[in-house]
């Protein structure tokens, strides 16, 4: 499988506001999430252990769905499982400038470990970088679903998707009953939630409320709904306490969007590169 990815980095920024029409291709169906995420990489229980290991607990968010056939939280209707609230754990998307397919360079919601000068991922290479990353789009490819190369060939022009064929090695898909526990996670007690889903809704989650969710997903028993107490309390108390780079560089870009500077992908040199993250590898 080959993709041509110099210049785009179309399925790591949320580029919406630089094409005429909205695309909202995460939102059809009868469960719709409460976070406005564009392109959320749903994390495996490896990937979300190695992020925990790594100390990069807090690069991480989850996705909750409404559903008026769930549970309850704080007058929400929440998706769930057995009375349980369930999630996708993905990756942080703060506001970066960035200036893909040759744009003008401008704020815009951006993977956080994206680098936005070269436009390339700073753990591509490592071993926390996720399997959905690794593997796109050869999901996309074998389930016979639109990439998101082919959304930016279709808006921006170019030739982004080479070779449509899905890899020989492509991992499972994880669907349906085998992905509880591996990639759809169960948050062990809704009455935990309160004011959660409030603060999802206004893009206004606490350090504490991501931690809860890191800690449900390494917890969690696979191919079941139940948790782990004591794996989960070890858990949670380590994801409360990452103090990564990126988790410093995404309040530093959030604090320069809302002070009005202007877009300047340069900038990551100071907001990223001095805090310890990892380089990008060059074209």
């Amino acid at each position: 499988m080959e993709v041509n990815c110099e210049g785009c980095a179309g399925c790591c920024i949320d580029w919406r506001a630089l094409a005429s029409e909205r695309s909202d291709h995460e939102r059809r169906g009868p469960r719709t999430p409460l976070d406005d995420a564009y392109n959320l990489v749903p994390l495996t229980r490896g990937d979300a252990r190695d992020f925990l290991d790594a100390g990069l607990a807090d690069a991480l968010t989850p996705r909750l769905w409404r559903d008026e056939s769930g549970v309850t939280v704080d007058g929400v209707e929440l998706a769930a499982i057995d009375g349980k609230p369930v999630f996708f754990l993905g990756l942080r998307k703060p506001p970066k400038p960035v200036a893909p397919f040759d744009a003008d360079s401008r704020w815009l919601p951006t993977c956080v470990f994206l680098d936005p000068a070269t436009l390339q991922c700073r753990i591509h290479d490592r071993p926390e970088y996720p399997t959905e990353c690794a593997e796109y789009p050869g999901h996309n490819l074998e389930l016979g679903s639109t990439t998101e190369c082919e959304r930016v060939e279709a808006t921006f022009g170019g030739d982004r998707l080479l070779d449509d064929d899905p890899p020989d090695d492509l991992s499972g898909l994880l669907l349906g009953p085998q992905a509880v526990g591996e990639k759809v996670f169960v948050y062990p007690d809704p009455d935990d939630l309160a004011g959660v889903p409030a603060r999802l809704l206004a893009d206004d989650l606490t350090r504490e409320d991501r931690a809860r969710f890191v800690a449900a997903a390494v917890a969690g028993r696979p191919g079941t709904t139940s948790t782990d107490s004591e794996r989960f309390a070890a858990a949670f108390a380590d994801a409360k306490a990452a103090d990564s780079w990126a988790g410093r560089a995404v309040a530093e870009w959030e604090s320069l969007e809302d002070g009005g500077d202007a877009p300047r992908p340069d900038a990551a040199e100071r907001v990223e590169d001095d805090r310890g993250a990892p380089p990008t590898p060059g074209w």
